[in-house]
This record gives structure tokens, C-alpha cells and sequence, in this order.
């Protein structure tokens, strides 16, 4: 009888030792599942977004030399001397414009050389392509000065305009217009001109 009692209480007491550390368990268990969900995720340095370097917009210039043309008395006539200007181009056509910049504008001092075309007159347009450059004018082109000016203003466009390509064909419009007769003394023009037909036709 005595030992049917002792084997209740050892019995007893193992559940009670179990029960107590299955509850322990239960709760050490509970206790690492809310502290793993309220721990930070640690960042992952390799997983930063990088952005995609920008192409530069900025292109480097290529400086090219164009030669303006201006007028010299030489014995009974005068001559079509060049002057080199020097430009950073960088859009098509901005080497011939540069150097039709400067022709309008006229030469500087310190210098023998003049020119016939009027001050007042603008470019109104420039395009060069294919072996052919057009040249648009403003109607102050065509103002003032007997068949020698028209014919040296003549000249200064013809030769500046293929300065960068000799053999091209120029074209001169006015307003938008082609030129055909020039000035009050009626010079007519064969166009295209060239530099060999200009020297052929219409000599100095």
C-alpha cells in the first residue's frame, strides 16, 4: 500500500516537473518570437540603388580656320586678298557663318584692305550642302557703288563663301530671292557662280 502511494507522488510530481518546463519553453519560445519581430532588419549595403551616370550635353569644339575676303588696290584694279579667322565650330555650317560675320562687319583697322559691301547689309540666311552654298542677303546688298563695287562685293561672297570648299557652287539671294541683275548699272548674274567662273565672267 505504501509503495502504490509513493508511486502516485513520484508520478505526480513528474507531470508537475514536465508541465513546468513545457510552460518555461512555451514562453522562452514567445519571448524570442516578439523580440525577433520588433528587432530592425539590418540594411543590406549591397543593395543600394545606384542612379545611371548622365551623358554629357557638352560636346568639345573643333576650331577651324576660314578665310574672309577683302578688296586691295593692285596697279589699274584691285585684288581679292584673304584674311584668316579662326572659330570653334561645333553645329554645321558655324565656320562659313562666323567668317560671314566678320565680312559684314568689315575689316579692322591697321589694314590696306577695304570693302564694297555696304555696312547695313545682314545675312539672313547660310546653308552649305552638297558641293553648293546659298547665301541670303538683306536688300542693302544691292544698294550704292558703280559695276567695279558690284562686282567686288560680288567677289567677297563668292570667295568667302567657298573658302572651305573651293570647288562649291554658290548661290546669292536677296530677301530670299535669287539675284539676277545687281544694282543700278544692271550687272547681270550667271547663277551658280563659282570662283572659276567669277574670275572668267566678272574680272576685277
Amino acid at each position: 500500500m505504501k509503495d502504490q502511494q509513493g508511486s502516485n507522488r513520484i508520478s505526480s510530481g513528474v507531470i508537475a516537473a514536465v508541465s513546468a518546463a513545457v510552460v518555461a519553453v512555451g514562453g522562452g519560445v514567445a519571448w524570442f518570437t516578439s523580440q525577433s519581430s520588433n528587432t530592425p532588419t539590418p540594411s543590406n549595403p549591397s543593395a543600394r540603388i545606384v542612379q545611371p551616370a548622365q551623358p554629357s550635353t557638352k560636346q568639345p569644339g573643333n576650331e577651324q580656320t576660314a578665310n574672309v575676303y577683302w578688296l586691295r588696290p593692285k596697279e589699274k584694279n584691285v585684288a581679292l586678298v584673304p584674311q584668316a579667322v579662326k572659330v570653334a565650330s561645333v553645329q554645321p555650317n558655324q565656320a562659313l557663318e562666323a567668317a560671314f560675320q566678320s565680312l559684314l562687319a568689315g575689316p579692322t583697322g591697321g589694314t590696306d584692305s577695304t570693302t564694297t559691301i555696304p555696312k547695313a547689309t545682314k545675312l539672313l540666311g547660310l546653308k552649305a550642302e552638297n558641293d553648293e552654298v546659298h547665301v541670303n542677303l538683306s536688300e542693302d546688298f544691292t544698294s550704292g557703288g558703280g559695276t567695279t563695287s558690284m562686282m567686288g562685293r560680288v567677289g567677297q561672297v563668292v570667295y568667302t563663301a567657298t573658302t572651305l570648299n573651293p570647288k562649291a557652287k554658290v548661290y546669292i539671294d536677296v530677301n530670299g530671292k535669287p539675284l539676277d541683275v545687281l544694282g543700278g548699272e544692271g550687272v547681270e548674274l550667271q547663277q551658280p557662280l563659282t570662283r572659276e567662273s567669277f574670275q572668267k565672267d566678272y574680272p576685277l
